[in-house]
């Protein structure tokens, strides 16, 4: 059985972004961008991948779901991540290209457990906050990448309700950029 991994960046805080969505405040140069790039090379957008000449192969994941925000960032692409299966969770969205699959949000679950249940890499679950909210029961692993940047105010880690869940630390990597990547399993 495939894990659901919720990989993202956050605040101390605790925002995965701004109140608009940007992510221009987190660092995007240090020593722990060179780990991310070795380690998830296969969580990145195809236009990072092709500006910094990464044609690494998938070794983490081969799917990944995003909510519709995150799929229509400004300036993003019709088609963000072709290396992967692209499903994109929408009840208004439409015209996406053949290889980008939208879900209605009534669907979501279900829909989860079957990615889930078919043999592969993981499934990476890419923002945001209602989204990740809406599965915390799904989600297996939780890999942070904490920044060490106070936001004040944005888009939380989780945004909306949902149950207690537990989880145990599985790693804590510190690096000279003060970026700390931590990973979680679901208890």
């Amino acid at each position: 059985m495939r894990n659901l991994t919720y990989l993202v960046a956050m605040s101390l805080d605790g925002f995965i972004a701004a109140p608009d969505g940007g992510v221009g405040d987190f660092l995007y140069e240090g020593d722990h961008m060179a780990a991310l790039f070795e380690e998830y090379p296969d969580a990145l957008p195809a236009q990072a991948r092709e500006a910094f000449g990464i044609d690494a192969p998938n070794t983490n994941f081969d799917t990944i779901l995003m909510g519709r925000g995150t799929y229509q960032v400004p300036g993003g692409l019709a088609s963000p991540y072709p290396h992967l299966r692209q499903y994109v969770v929408s009840d208004t969205l439409s015209g996406t290209p053949d290889d980008v699959e939208v879900v209605p949000g009534s669907e979501l679950p279900a829909k989860v457990r079957e990615l889930k249940a078919e043999d592969g890499l993981d499934i990476y679950l890419c923002g945001g906050g209602k989204l990740a909210a809406s599965l915390v029961p799904e989600i297996d692993r939780l890999v942070l990448k904490i920044h060490p940047i106070v936001l004040g105010k944005g888009i939380p880690l989780f945004d909306g309700e949902f149950p207690v869940a537990l989880f145990t630390k599985a790693e804590t990597r510190t690096f000279g950029s003060g970026v700390v990547f931590t990973t979680y399993t679901k208890a």
